[in-house]
């Protein structure tokens, strides 16, 4: 059951509140028990900036407490769909909902929302403490109720011995804990982030994307996330939404974009360092068939043959990930090819390796252990099952061509 106070949603277990507490006027706040789901729904959505489109025919379905994260390049649309959320921008066609209450003619104030900024927004002048309650009385929400919220949410964040300081006092770790503090004390049915890492170091950004994903994981509430860092996505969100050009390229698990991407965009944008692509050539039919490409030669492996189809000399993009490969002569299941290394980059327990087949440039992650050395020819083998193959016109993957035919 959730309890829901002045608008927010919280577990009741989660902060012990007893069964008898106070609610109704007398106490500024309005209790209702039910199985309402905080979910958000994007129903054919449009927008548009004159004749810019910058979400094009958005539709999409987040789960009540998921992670979801919206991930893309930059001017893909993401951020303009969470501001729709938000009311911060209108609908241009199309119907935002949350739950089951269609939005797009809502104030922002009355959506049951809290967004966390990529600036963090502090009041400058005023104390942690006072960062965090005054969105509280802007609602006029009884002081103490304020005061509940206020330590509940510096509990849960470690900000106890900061309550008193300045923003200019804090580390920007702490600045983007007090900002995710300010949404937690409205206690919202969805939790909307805009890049909110981008502005830390590397060492705070794995540190409060751990933060954040144990938040989600003790308040179970909904997050919509943007970002345009892969890695956070796959880290963080259940589930992921790729967008590029305002259109919704494909949503699914980590595991789900890494393994089976719908496209080639999906398959180059996520997973690091990018999937390497080379142009490739069908060569014979059957058990004998072959892609080819400039003394490059893979067995075709038996599942795929039924979505390249019979037609030798037919032309395809095969992608394979950097850290698929490995130096050594291939086994049984796999193909391999002597290339030269340009460039090594030792990384510890690793080495990145560039190298220069024909006219391509391929990317190898292996063990450091292979110690190879900048100039050297080297034997790469890479296991047929992690082949991909696209359409070079349409970029769609030929695999789920095939299964969808």
């Amino acid at each position: 059951m959730v309890r829901r106070y002045d608008g927010g949603h919280v577990r009741a277990a989660l902060l012990g509140w007893p069964a008898n507490r106070p609610t109704g006027p007398a106490s500024g706040l309005r209790l209702i028990e039910d199985d309402e789901m905080a979910t958000v729904t994007f129903d054919r959505v449009t927008k548009r900036f004159g004749e810019v489109i910058a979400v094009n025919d958005l539709s999409l379905a987040i789960e009540n407490e998921e992670f979801l994260v919206l991930v893309g390049p930059s001017g893909c649309g993401k951020t303009t769909a969470l501001r729709m959320i938000a009311g911060l921008e209108e609908v241009t066609a199309g119907t935002v909902l949350i739950g089951e209450r269609v939005v797009n003619d809502l104030a922002p104030k009355d959506r049951d929302v809290a967004m966390v900024f990529q600036s963090y927004a502090l009041y400058p002048h005023m104390s942690v403490r006072d960062n965090l309650a005054f969105g509280l009385k802007l609602r006029h929400v009884p002081r103490p109720e304020i005061e509940r919220r206020v330590a509940e949410a510096a509990k849960i964040l470690d900000l106890g011995g900061l309550l008193e300081r300045k923003p200019k006092q804090l580390s920007g770790g702490q600045r983007q804990r007090v900002a995710l503090g300010r949404a937690i004390v409205r206690e919202p049915a969805v939790f909307l982030m805009d890049e909110p890492l981008s502005n830390l170091d590397a060492k705070l950004r794995v540190q409060t994307r751990a933060e954040i994903a144990r938040l989600h994981q003790r308040l179970r509430t909904t997050i919509v996330y943007v970002t345009h860092d892969q890695v956070e996505a796959m880290t963080m969100g259940s589930r992921i939404a790729v967008m590029n050009a305002g259109l919704l390229q494909q949503v699914g698990t980590p595991r789900e974009l890494y393994d089976r991407p719908l496209n080639r965009f999906v398959a180059g944008f996520i997973g690091s360092p990018a999937m390497n692509f080379v142009a490739m050539r069908l060569e014979g039919a059957g058990e004998g068939a072959a892609l080819v490409h400039d003394g490059l030669r893979f067995p075709l492996p038996p599942r795929l043959r039924g979505a390249v189809g019979p037609l030798s000399g037919r032309e395809v993009v095969a992608g394979f990930r950097p850290e698929h490969l490995d130096v050594g002569p291939p086994e049984a299941g796999e193909t391999g090819f002597s290339t030269a290394c340009d460039v090594v980059e030792y990384l510890g327990n690793q080495e990145l390796l560039h190298l220069r087949l024909a006219e391509e440039d391929l990317v190898a992650v292996v063990d450091a252990a292979a110690a190879v050395r900048p100039g050297e020819t080297v034997q790469m083998r890479l296991p047929l099952e992690k082949l991909h193959l696209f359409d070079p016109e349409s970029g769609l993957a030929l695999a789920n061509l095939a299964a969808a035919a």
